[in-house]
Parts: structure tokens; sequence; C-alpha cells
């Protein structure tokens, strides 16, 4: 028969207990350029949908001017 003998002086491989200064450094600056990375992306959202707006407003006037000019041209031939 073995005995089984488990040391417990030494923590398991790729398992720390302590959680070093220079780690949470790195935790922290992810998260800091993860959040600026949002941050960025929802900026370019709104310039994105401001130039949308924008465009589709100056279509729309387009259309409202050729429709003018279509009611126009259709008052005047009808009399």
């Amino acid at each position: 028969m073995t005995d089984l003998v488990i040391r417990t002086d030494r923590p398991a491989h790729g398992v720390r207990h302590r959680v070093d200064a220079q780690g949470t450094a790195m935790l922290v600056m992810n998260e800091a350029l993860a959040r600026s990375r949002q941050q960025e992306a929802e900026e370019a959202a709104r310039d994105h949908r401001l130039a949308r707006r924008l465009s589709a407003g100056r279509r729309w006037d387009r259309l409202a001017a050729y429709a003018a000019r279509r009611a126009a041209r259709a008052r005047a031939a009808s009399g």
C-alpha cells in the first residue's frame, strides 16, 4: 500500500496567490485602453449618424424641389 503525501508548502503550477503590482497596473491600463477605444467608437458613430442625417436632408430637399417644379409644370400645362 502507498501513502499519499500532498505538499502544501508550494502552490500548484501556474497558480498565484498574491497579485503583483505590475499585473494590476497592466489590468488597469488595459481597461483604460478598452474604455478609450469604446469612447472613440461611440464618437465615430455619432459623427457618421450626423453625416447621414445631413445627406438625407439634402436628398429630401432636392426631391422636394423636383416635385415642386414638376407640379408647377403640370399646373401650367393644365392651364
